[in-house]
């Protein structure tokens, strides 16, 4: 699996997918858009849409559903996850992970993304997230993911799937396009109940 190299210090994995897994899910996106609704951010376990904060339309699908192409896209998945811990081992050390309930296909019209900085444990609901997953399913070029306290901009190449830590260290925003649309799916891994 080809890699794409960020500092070993930042705890940022990135691995490249196959590019037919994404372009077979932005068209189910497109499929199913009348199932989609708007991107929600959360103010003191509190959500609300506010497209000043995030300007997306997202449909949620199950970590059950395996129907194709989630079934290629979760083993691709896998794949990333599996160099991810052999790159940094301890983070195999202490469970198996689980996908989330559910994760998210988000589309950014131009103009649109996630535009203040966050991260994804921000509440007892989300207290078991240990690592976010995000696959960009289309090429953005300046439409990337910056993240805060690592200088550091991953860059929006289709396929490219990027792995990180859910804490407040892992801080990060949108890189906004004006004039580009974005695809991307993302969710988060959590220590399996098993």
């Amino acid at each position: 699996m080809k890699e794409y190299k960020t500092p070993f210090n930042s705890f940022i994995g990135g691995y490249y997918i196959d590019t037919k897994i994404c372009d077979m899910i932005v068209q189910f996106f497109k499929d199913n858009k009348s199932k989609a609704g708007p991107g929600v951010s959360y103010d003191n376990n509190v959500s609300s849409v506010n497209k000043d904060k995030k300007d997306s339309t997202e449909l949620c699908v199950s970590n059950t559903y395996i129907e194709q192409p989630f079934f290629q896209y979760r083993t691709a998945l896998q794949s990333c996850l599996d160099e991810y811990v052999k790159k940094y081992n301890e983070a195999a050390a202490c469970s198996h992970y689980d996908v989330e309930s559910h994760y998210n296909l988000q589309h950014y019209a131009p103009g649109g993304g996630f535009k203040q900085w966050h991260h994804e444990s921000t509440c007892k609901v989300s207290a078991l997230r240990k690592l976010v997953f995000m696959t960009y399913l289309n090429n953005v070029p300046k439409g990337g993911t910056e993240f805060k306290y690592q200088k550091l901009i991953t860059p929006c190449e289709k396929g490219l799937t990027v792995i990180w830590p859910a804490e407040f260290t892992h801080a990060h925003k949108g890189v906004i396009s004006k004039d580009k649309e974005k695809y991307i799916v993302t969710g988060w891994f959590r220590y399996s109940e098993r």
